[in-house]
């Protein structure tokens, strides 16, 4: 029986040991990548991209399911990105709750006839609407029957015609110029396709939000919040940016990642 219990604590000693070391390994790596990173966009201004003369269409393609709380606030700060050649398509994906009632509503929505491609299979799409406010022209809902999350993003894409498409959570509150930052490695590759880039989620909790924009930043007091924004950081500042460093990044978050509609969409969705 000893023999055995020294068997499985050395088991978990040398485990954790690994874990660890692997750990600081990588937050080596992050510190190269992170100040490299720092001293590439030092100096340049993400603004000057919208200037551009060639830029990448992309679709905002943002799944929801029962957000009826805050579905008007999430939609406002969708349309509010700065980028000049973006639309965004909201999927309703079978809410129960009159998030969609709300959202016609507010943004002044009715059904179109919208001509896709049902090139990934996904559950029915029942109507498509689109506002008849100007200040809303690059805004698509879909109302569709419930499939989940992967089958809702898959439905967006059939819909989308943008070269990009930027997959979100539809709660999610993104900083004005994200596109921007997100966009910046498909205009610099050479060699290297890019087909993906991935951004910093961070936690809003106790956050101060106005309009669909973080305006204080402020630090989680519940105890469970506090840990989530350690392991967020140690996810995404740490983990991740390592992780590119040496060419193996293996995810890009489902809350914040942009990716090349036509290969996601030859990979089968």
């Amino acid at each position: 029986m000893n023999n055995f219990v020294n068997i499985v604590n050395s088991f978990f000693f040398i485990y954790g040991s690994l874990i660890l070391f692997s750990y600081i390994l990588i937050a080596i790596i992050s510190s190269f990548e992170l100040s490299d990173y720092i001293k590439r966009t030092k100096y340049f201004k993400y603004k000057s991209i919208e200037k551009y003369k060639i830029l990448p269409s992309i679709s905002i393609i943002a799944p929801a399911y029962n957000e009826e709380t805050g579905i008007i606030e999430n939609i406002r700060s969708l349309l509010s990105l700065e980028y000049p050649k973006v639309e965004v398509i909201v999927v309703n994906d079978g809410s129960k709750d009159n998030s969609l009632e709300k959202v016609v509503e507010h943004y002044k929505l009715v059904k179109v006839d919208y001509a896709f491609n049902q090139l990934i299979p996904t559950e029915k799409v029942r109507n498509i609407y689109k506002s008849t406010n100007v200040a809303y022209s690059n805004l698509i809902y879909v109302d569709k029957e419930n499939g989940g999350k992967a089958d809702a993003l898959n439905a967006g894409m059939n819909i989308s015609r943008s070269d990009l498409f930027l997959a979100i959570d539809v709660d999610c509150i993104i900083e004005p110029d994200a596109i921007l930052k997100m966009v910046k490695p498909f205009l610099e590759e050479r060699r290297k396709k890019v087909i993906a880039t991935g951004g910093v989620i961070r936690v809003a909790n106790s956050c101060e939000i106005k309009d669909g924009q973080v305006v204080k930043a402020v630090f989680p007091k519940n105890l469970w919040a506090k840990f989530q924004v350690l392991e967020y950081f140690r996810a995404f500042t740490m983990g991740r940016m390592a992780w590119s460093r040496i060419n193996g990044l293996l995810i890009i978050s489902g809350a914040f990642g942009l990716f090349d509609r036509r290969i996601a969409m030859e990979c089968g969705g």
